[in-house]
């Protein structure tokens, strides 16, 4: 299974596919945000950064993923991903464990040099507060599908990164 993902690890549309995946789930977050007129709040929108990263991260390891750059874009993706996972437990927490000292930001505080709030409302704006409990899918609410989904590009994330000590064999069947 290692030296499978090793081999996995180094096909452009494997890197393509996982920066797919993040995309859909930012278009999603768009839809709720525009269609269905739901209120992103500050930790919703951080969470939408996390993918931007796991985003960029298959982008940057689809330019050459058969040499060492591929290891840039499992780190980045190991790091979106982690913090992803952070911050949707830290969501799920406010929200489950409501109370007034704790709270998400009331701003979003994007680097002076990226003001992405500024540059992109459309994307980057909030409006909403972390504990309003707005929408459930098959019984759970957005940030612990959050915490499943980060968990998911975690794990596989970390499954590639140890793939890479299990080097592919020279010919095998899927080389042919």
């Amino acid at each position: 299974m290692m030296r499978s993902l090793n081999r996995c690890s180094k096909r452009r549309a494997v890197w393509l596919a996982l920066a797919l995946t993040a995309f859909a789930l930012e278009l999603v977050a768009l839809c709720f945000q525009h269609i269905m007129l739901l209120k992103p709040c500050v930790l919703c929108i951080y969470q939408r950064c996390a993918l931007y990263g796991i985003m960029a991260s298959g982008l940057v390891g689809a330019i050459s993923p058969a040499t060492p750059l591929r290891f840039a874009g499992l780190i980045i993706w190991l790091y979106s991903a982690w913090k992803g996972l952070m911050l949707a437990m830290q969501y799920t927490d406010i929200q489950l464990h409501p109370s007034l000292l704790v709270t998400c930001d009331f701003c979003i505080s994007f680097p002076t040099w990226l003001p992405l709030d500024k540059w992109m409302p459309l994307i980057f704006s909030t409006n909403g507060d972390c504990i309003v409990h707005q929408r459930r899918f098959l019984s759970m609410e957005m940030p612990r599908w959050m915490i499943l989904i980060f968990i998911a590009y975690l794990v596989l994330a970390i499954l590639i990164l140890l793939s890479q000590f299990f080097p592919s064999r020279k010919r095998d069947f899927f080389s042919l």
